[in-house]
């Protein structure tokens, strides 16, 4: 409860982030994918629709990522992103859940405002809630697709988070993949890469199919990806599980990394022996 209580302004962030998100998503997906709509009308080839809605998601994901809100929880807006930081020691596992469970509250919530406010237009065939769907190619091709662009998405954005002169730009580089993703990947999977965004997307629609493979496939892609960087430079290279860090907002992952930093110590001076904690005791406040 003292967690909770303490990070629950990073909990609500993250839910509002994945919430917009979605609301986006929702907005310009309807926009561009009802045929009766002029946007529709006006543009019929598919690949530029894409291209108009990768450019709307991207920028999307880049204001979120460096908004206010952003930069203080780290605007992961994805379970398999934070579950892949919790892996690599940079998520407290009380965190995580407290992240997880925001992000699929709020993907959901935007996504029922989006069908309050547009109804059938949005909610039924062929925009179905903008539901993440495997491709003409089948489930396999899918599944495969959304490892693929899972772990270059997160390989990228250690890469380039972890470069000091590169880190101001890793927002950037996020918003430049979602675009060229929903370009040229999503007729193979739909391009999720996020198991709370199809979730929320599924209980609107009523489109199920594959549900699976965008809780498994997003997590195994971040996870091959943290794991190959770790090998190529080790985990001490990840300073931060924020996507935009140097900022003058509360941390609560560094937080949790001098708290850990300091239990190793306090046993280290007991026992005699380094030891590698992994604890989720509460974090003192920010300066506390």
């Amino acid at each position: 409860m003292t967690t909770l209580r303490k990070h629950l302004p990073e909990y609500l962030m993250e839910a509002a982030g994945l919430g917009l998100f979605m609301i986006s998503a929702g907005l310009f997906g309807t926009l561009l994918g009802h045929p009766h709509l002029p946007a529709h009308l006006a543009i019929p080839d598919p690949l530029s629709r894409r291209a108009l809605m990768g450019l709307a998601m991207g920028l999307t994901a880049v204001c979120i990522i460096y908004s206010p809100w952003g930069r203080r929880s780290g605007a992961h807006i994805n379970p398999a992103t934070t579950l892949t930081f919790w892996r690599l020691g940079k998520v407290a596992g009380r965190d995580a859940v407290g992240y997880a469970a925001a992000q699929f509250l709020g993907g959901l919530a935007g996504v029922l405002l989006v069908g309050a406010a547009l109804g059938k237009w949005f909610l039924e065939p062929p925009v179905s809630a903008v539901a993440t769907l495997p491709g003409p190619a089948g489930t396999l091709v899918a599944f495969v697709a959304e490892v693929g662009i899972t772990f270059v998405l997160i390989f990228t954005v250690l890469t380039v988070n972890n470069a000091p002169g590169l880190a101001p730009y890793t927002g950037v580089s996020v918003g430049t993949l979602v675009a060229l993703y929903i370009t040229f990947e999503a007729p193979l999977s739909g391009m999720s890469m996020n198991p709370a965004r199809t979730f929320a997307s599924a209980v609107a629609s009523g489109q199920w199919t594959g549900l699976w493979l965008y809780f498994t496939a997003p997590l195994l892609g971040m996870l091959a990806a943290a794991e190959a960087y770790v090998r190529l430079r080790g985990v001490a290279k990840v300073r931060c599980a924020k996507l935009h860090h140097d900022n003058a907002h509360r941390c609560i992952f560094c937080e949790f990394q001098a708290r850990k930093r300091n239990l190793e110590q306090v046993v280290e001076k007991h026992t005699g022996a380094t030891t590698m904690l992994h604890t989720d005791l509460p974090i003192p406040a920010h300066g506390a």
